[in-house]
């Protein structure tokens, strides 16, 4: 088999349908996600153990192979013919070779194009602190901090600095200067980068993941020290991810870094992206704006309340998920059941479709 020719006519089909990412996996067809959803080419041949290595290492250098052979699993950005780009992460399973490619848009699209809501600009022109982006894996936040990164791009004369495993969206410098550092290539890990940033005359820091506390702290006190830091986590919503953030910590340092991100804190996005009636993806949201009330409630150690100033703070930009839901469900964009699916307190969600 010509791995190479098989290879472009399957990456052909995943632009031709729109999908968002790629499996191979031994033993099935090559598989696609097109809007949530996972679609076998049955067109194409079942893949075996051999055409599944021929098929992954079209995309890697052979001193990239010897680095798979050595550590069973590897993260990469790969460029299909300079007309899409893919991040991909190969792996072992039952001894077998495994891919997941994630299809990455060479247009950065706005905040409008991504029907995100506005205060995201707020954010962006904030002169320092950290935002997080959170939601599951898959649910568009690296494209969100995206187009954050690009907005500020368009309108500040700031230097800007990305930390990502691998690189995803390319920025293209404008009003900004915009650096972009890959780790394993460009830095061996998140929070050397971040360390470094301090002595790179940096105004805004976009760190792709929060792995760990060596990395969450530096971000943290980057934040305290001038700069406008963007993350994302993998947690469910503002009060999750506060948690989650506090408890990476040991006991005697929880407190400092509670003092610590009540002050430095500006907001928490939470998001979805659910199944459109008509097609597509639309995103549901969660917004935290840290005022005063959140500040507190992190210092005192009472997240649990959050949910709570979200949901009587709307006159500041805050939205609960639940009522996000419920206003792409009036606006026909998604069914009731998506909406429940997707809530993490359905019963609720259902007692405000009645007001």
């Amino acid at each position: 088999m010509n791995y190479q020719q098989e290879f472009d006519d399957i990456m052909q089909m995943v632009l031709k349908e729109n999908a968002s990412d790629l499996h191979l996996t031994v033993g099935r067809h090559p598989t696609i996600r097109v809007d949530g959803g996972l679609v076998e080419l049955v067109k194409k041949p079942i893949i075996t153990a051999d055409m599944v290595k021929g098929l992954v290492y079209v995309m890697i250098t052979s001193e990239a192979q010897e680095e798979f052979s050595r550590n069973k699993e590897l993260d990469f950005s790969y460029s299909f013919k300079g007309i899409a780009r893919f991040r991909v992460n190969i792996f072992f399973q039952r001894g077998f070779i495994g891919a997941a490619l994630r299809f990455i848009p060479t247009q950065i699209r706005t905040f409008e194009e991504l029907g995100l809501p506005s205060i995201l600009t707020d954010f962006c022109m904030r002169p320092q602190g950290f935002f997080l982006c959170v939601g599951p894996t898959g649910h568009g936040k690296t494209t969100t901090l995206a187009a954050m990164v690009d907005y500020i791009n368009h309108t500040r004369n700031d230097h800007i600095i990305t930390i990502e495993d691998p690189i995803e969206y390319l920025f293209s410098s404008d009003r900004a200067i915009v650096d972009q550092r890959e780790v394993g290539s460009d830095t061996s890990s998140f929070h050397v980068a971040l360390r470094s940033m301090f002595r790179e005359d940096v105004d805004v820091a976009m760190v792709g993941e929060m792995r760990d506390k060596e990395t969450i702290a530096t971000a943290v006190t980057a934040a305290e020290t001038g700069h406008l830091v963007f993350s994302s986590l993998h947690t469910n919503n503002a009060a999750q991810t506060i948690d989650r953030i506090i408890d990476t910590f040991p006991g005697e340092q929880q407190g400092q870094i509670r003092s610590q991100l009540s002050n430095t804190l500006i907001g928490i996005v939470s998001q979805r992206l659910i199944p459109r009636i008509e097609g597509g993806l639309a995103p549901a949201v969660e917004i935290l704006v840290a005022n005063s009330a959140t500040r507190n409630l992190i210092r005192e150690n009472k997240v649990h309340e959050i949910d709570l100033v979200i949901e009587t703070s709307t006159d500041e930009g805050m939205i609960s998920l639940n009522r996000s839901l419920v206003d792409l469900v009036r606006r026909g964009e998604i069914t009731l059941e998506s909406a429940i699916n997707y809530s993490l307190n359905p019963g609720e969600l259902q007692l405000l479709l009645k007001k």
